[in-house]
């Protein structure tokens, strides 16, 4: 499943730049599925959702730093773990996201069309 951060986040921005699909964003920042991924244009996400790929979006939290599910791939198919949470001082504080389970293979198929 993808992950997600948690209100315990204490804004260090440790975790952003570790990201290798650049699914990490600041509290309040505008984030799009084009940012650190080959997609570009009109795209059909593996959710069956149709975005424009370089549309800018709305920051899912404006409190904390705050992890995009559709561009989380738990860093499979580049490290063996996950390296927001390997780099984040705060023990917990990014967590499986139980709202969007996924399996290895989904997580696999994600990297895949995120980066060709």
């Amino acid at each position: 499943m993808a992950v997600f951060i948690t209100d315990t986040c204490i804004n260090c921005g440790a975790c952003e730049p570790e990201c290798p699909n650049q699914a990490i964003y600041e509290p309040g920042v505008e984030w799009s599925m084009a940012e650190g991924t080959i997609l570009s244009g009109m795209v059909t996400l593996l959710n069956g959702q149709e975005v424009d790929a370089e549309e800018m979006q709305a920051p899912l939290s404006d409190e904390f730093y705050f992890i995009v599910p559709d561009k989380c791939t738990e860093c499979k198919g580049f490290h063996e773990e996950e390296q927001c949470i390997a780099f984040c001082p705060v023990p917990d504080c990014i967590i499986p996201d139980p709202d969007h389970p996924d399996t290895e293979d989904e997580l696999l198929a994600r990297q895949a069309f995120l980066h060709g």
